[in-house]
């Protein structure tokens, strides 16, 4: 059995040092994306999205809604900055609503 070292760390830097280790950052950018739209747009347009897929930079959110597609095709830009302070870091360059 091996011993216990006594240097303490925070829990927070051992879990970022574990996700780092482990190439998981990945897959976590892909549920905070999720959970970012969810939070950002709220319920009305929830209802009519299907999918949010992340693929490198770009979001793909596929949309039940013609009309609603269209007018978020309009505010693009403002929805990727938001989505981006949501989550803290500039990850989402591009957006296509299907």
């Amino acid at each position: 059995m091996s011993k216990r070292q006594n240097d303490h760390q925070l829990l927070k830097d051992v879990l970022k040092d574990f996700v780092k280790s482990n190439n998981l950052e990945n897959g976590l950018d892909k549920v905070n994306v999720r959970d970012a739209w969810q939070q950002v747009m709220g319920s009305a347009i929830n209802k009519y999205t299907h999918t949010i897929t992340l693929e490198k930079s770009t979001l793909y959110i596929g949309l039940t809604s013609s009309v609603l597609r269209e007018e978020l095709s309009y505010g693009k830009e403002k929805i990727i900055s938001n989505l981006n302070e949501a989550l803290r870091k500039d990850l989402i360059k591009k957006i296509v609503l299907r």
